[in-house]
C-alpha cells in the first residue's frame, strides 16, 4: 500500500510540479513586499516619479471618475490627461491604498501572464495540452514575471490572452467571444499596445484573406469591436487626441535623426538586449537557444531539400516576427521615413510608433515555447529536459538586476543593511515620498492649496502628499504651458546646454533645473549639487500664482530672488531635510533686523 501511494504521489508530482515554483515565487514576492512594507525599495524611474504619484493625486482629489475637472499639477491640466478609469489596473488604486494596489498589480500580472499564455496554448495545442501542461506554465510564469513598466504591466501580460481570443473569433466559436474581445482592453492600454494590435490584426486579416480565398470577415467584425473597447475605455485619451484643439508638446518634440546605418545598430541592439520598458532578460538564455535552434531547424530544411518548410515555420515566422519588430524601432529614429508618416498622418506627429518591440517579450518565450516542444515531441529532450531549460529562463527573469525588479532590488538593500548595519544610498518607498514628514510641513505652514516647485526632488513627492505642483512629468500636456514654464527656469537653461536641449527637445520633465549641474533631482539620500545658488525668474514663476518651493538644497541666493525661507524640516529618520521657501517676501533674518 505505501508503496502504491508513493507512486501515486510521484505520478502526481510529475504532472503538477510546476505548482511549487509557481507558488513559491508568488508567496516570496508577497511576504518581501507586504513583509517589509513601505520599507521595500521600488523603482523610481516612470514609476514612482510618475504613476504611483498621478494615482494617488487622483485618490487625493477624488478625481477617478470625474468630468470637466482639472488636476492640481503642470499648473492644472484636465482629468483626461491622466490614466483612464475604466482599466483593471487603475482600478487597483481606487480599492486599495497606493502601495498595496502597486503590489497587487505585480503579483496580478504574473497570475494574468499564466492565465493568457495557458488558454492560449490550450486553444492551440488541444491534443497535446495535458502533455505540454508544465512547460505551457511555465512559461506563461516566465513570461508574467518578467519586470515589465509596472504601470502597464497588465497591458504586457494580456497579450496572449488577445491572441486567445482572435484565434476563437477566427475559428468562429461564437459570438460571445466578441463580447470577451470588447472587454479585453480593461487590461491593455491603446497607445503602448492597443493600436499595434489593430494594426497587426488588419495585416492578419489580408494575409488569411489571401491564404484562404475568401475574405476572413469575422476578423474584420473582431478589428471594429476591438477599436471599439478601446474608444469606451479609454473615452478620455480620445477625446484628447481627436476632439481637442489644444497644441501639445508633441508637436515640439525633437527626435534622433540617425543614418541608415545607425538605425540598423540601434535595431540590431534592441533585438539583442531590448529596452528597460520591456526588458525580457533573453539575451544570456533564450537568444542563445532561439538562434541555435534556427540555424540547426532551416539547415536541415535546406540539406533534406525540404526549402519550402522554411516559409511555413511557425517558428521561423516568430522569429521574423521579433526582427520586423526591430526594424520598425530603428527606422523610427531615420527622419525621412519619420517625417513620411506624421505627414501621411499628422495627429501621430510625435507619437512613438517604435512602441512596435514591446511585443518581443512575447515572442522571445513565444519561440521558446515552440522550441522546447519541438525537442520533446521528437524525442531529442525528456520532458525533464525541457523543464530543466524552462526553469533556466524563468530563473535569469527572477535574479536579473534591471530597472523594474522590485524584488531583486528589495532582497539585495535589505541584505546589506543587515550585513552593514547601515541603510543603503537609495530611498525606500516610504523614506522617498516621505509623508509623515510633508504632513507636518503642511500643518506648519498652513498650507492651503497654494501652488508651489519641487528642488532637489521630484515634483511626485510633492504631487503624492497632497501639494499643488507648478512643475511635473508628463508626456502630453500644453505647448502654451510648456513655454510659460519655461521662463521659470530660464535662468539655468541659458547656462548648462544639456538641460536647454533635454527640456525644449523634449519637455515632458517639466522640472527647476541647475545653473551648473546637469541634474539635482535626485532618489538617493546623498545629494550631488555642487553650487547652492538656484536659478529661476521669481516673477515668472509669481505670475504662474506661484508660492512656495520646496527644495532639498539651502538655496543660498534668497534675497537676490526674493524668496523667504520659512521652514526647515527633517524626517525623523534623519533621510531628508527639506528647506521651505516663500516668493515675494524678505528673508525672515531681513524683517527681524
Amino acid at each position: 500500500m505505501r508503496g502504491l501511494a508513493r507512486r501515486k504521489w510521484f505520478i502526481w508530482l510529475t504532472k503538477y510540479w510546476f505548482v511549487f515554483p509557481i507558488t513559491g515565487f508568488l508567496l516570496l514576492a508577497a511576504g518581501v513586499f507586504f513583509g517589509f512594507g513601505e520599507h521595500s525599495y521600488i523603482a523610481v524611474h516612470d514609476n514612482m516619479d510618475l504613476f504611483l504619484a498621478q494615482y494617488q493625486m487622483l485618490k487625493n482629489t477624488g478625481s477617478f471618475w470625474k468630468h470637466g475637472v482639472d488636476v492640481p499639477f503642470l499648473g492644472g491640466i484636465s482629468r483626461d490627461n491622466l490614466p483612464s478609469e475604466l482599466s483593471l489596473y487603475s482600478m487597483l488604486y481606487m480599492i486599495f491604498p497606493t502601495y498595496t494596489a502597486y503590489v497587487l498589480g505585480v503579483i496580478g500580472k504574473i497570475l494574468l501572464g499564466i492565465f493568457s499564455f495557458r488558454l492560449l496554448a490550450g486553444e492551440l495545442y488541444p491534443d497535446r495540452y495535458m502533455l505540454y501542461r508544465p512547460i505551457i506554465y511555465m512559461t506563461g510564469f516566465v513570461y508574467g514575471a518578467i519586470w515589465f513598466f509596472p504601470a502597464f504591466g497588465f497591458a504586457f501580460a494580456s497579450i496572449p490572452l488577445c491572441v486567445y481570443l482572435l484565434v476563437k473569433i477566427y475559428r468562429r466559436q461564437g459570438m460571445g467571444w466578441y463580447l470577451a474581445l470588447f472587454a479585453y482592453p480593461l487590461v491593455s492600454y491603446f497607445s503602448y499596445h492597443g493600436i499595434f494590435i489593430l494594426g497587426y490584426l488588419v495585416i492578419a486579416i489580408l494575409w488569411l484573406s489571401i491564404r484562404d480565398r475568401k475574405f476572413a470577415k469575422s476578423l474584420a467584425g473582431a478589428l471594429f469591436v476591438l477599436a471599439a473597447g478601446y474608444v469606451v475605455c479609454e473615452y478620455r485619451l480620445f477625446g484628447q487626441m481627436l476632439l481637442s484643439d489644444e497644441i501639445t508638446i508633441r508637436s515640439t518634440i525633437v527626435n534622433p535623426s540617425l543614418s541608415v546605418g545607425e538605425a540598423a545598430a540601434e535595431a540590431y541592439d534592441v533585438w539583442k538586449n531590448g529596452i528597460f520598458h520591456a526588458d525580457g532578460v533573453h539575451t544570456k538564455v533564450v537568444l542563445p537557444i532561439c538562434l541555435v535552434c534556427f540555424a540547426a531547424q532551416n539547415l536541415w530544411y535546406l540539406v533534406s531539400k525540404q526549402w519550402k518548410r522554411i516559409f511555413h515555420d511557425p517558428f521561423n515566422f516568430v522569429m521574423l516576427f521579433l526582427v520586423f519588430n526591430s526594424v520598425i524601432y530603428g527606422l523610427y529614429d531615420y527622419e525621412p521615413l519619420r517625417s513620411l508618416v506624421e505627414t501621411l498622418v499628422p495627429p501621430l506627429q510625435g507619437w512613438q510608433f517604435n512602441r512596435t518591440v514591446f511585443f518581443n517579450p512575447f515572442l522571445w518565450y513565444c519561440a521558446l515555447f515552440l522550441i522546447l516542444i519541438r525537442l520533446y515531441d521528437r524525442g531529442i529532450l525528456t520532458v525533464w529536459a525541457a523543464n530543466i531549460m524552462i526553469c533556466i529562463a524563468a530563473l535569469a527573469v527572477i535574479v536579473t538586476p534591471v530597472r523594474y525588479n522590485d524584488l531583486y532590488a528589495t532582497c539585495y538593500n535589505k541584505l546589506y543593511e543587515y550585513h552593514h548595519g547601515v541603510e543603503v544610498d537609495a530611498y525606500n518607498y516610504e523614506q522617498f515620498y516621505a509623508v509623515e514628514l510633508f504632513g507636518r510641513i503642511k500643518e506648519d505652514i498652513g498650507y492651503d492649496g497654494e501652488w508651489a516647485v519641487a528642488y532637489g526632488m521630484h515634483p511626485a513627492v510633492l504631487e503624492y502628499n497632497g501639494i499643488a505642483t507648478l512643475d511635473g512629468y508628463l508626456g502630453f500636456y500644453s505647448q502654451q504651458y510648456k513655454e510659460d514654464f519655461r521662463r521659470i527656469i530660464a535662468p539655468a537653461l541659458e547656462r548648462v546646454e544639456a538641460s536647454r536641449i533635454y527640456y525644449d527637445d523634449w519637455g515632458a520633465r517639466a522640472y527647476l533645473y541647475s545653473g551648473t549641474d546637469a541634474s539635482v533631482v535626485s532618489s538617493a539620500k546623498t545629494l550631488s549639487a555642487t553650487d547652492q545658488t538656484l536659478y529661476i525668474d521669481t516673477e515668472a514663476f509669481q505670475a504662474l500664482r506661484g508660492r512656495y518651493i520646496f527644495s532639498r538644497i539651502e538655496v543660498s541666493n534668497t534675497d537676490q530672488l526674493g524668496l523667504a525661507l520659512i521652514g526647515t524640516y527633517t524626517a525623523e529618520d534623519g533621510s531628508c531635510t527639506v528647506y521651505v521657501y516663500e516668493a515675494g517676501l524678505k528673508n525672515h533674518s531681513d524683517m527681524e533686523d
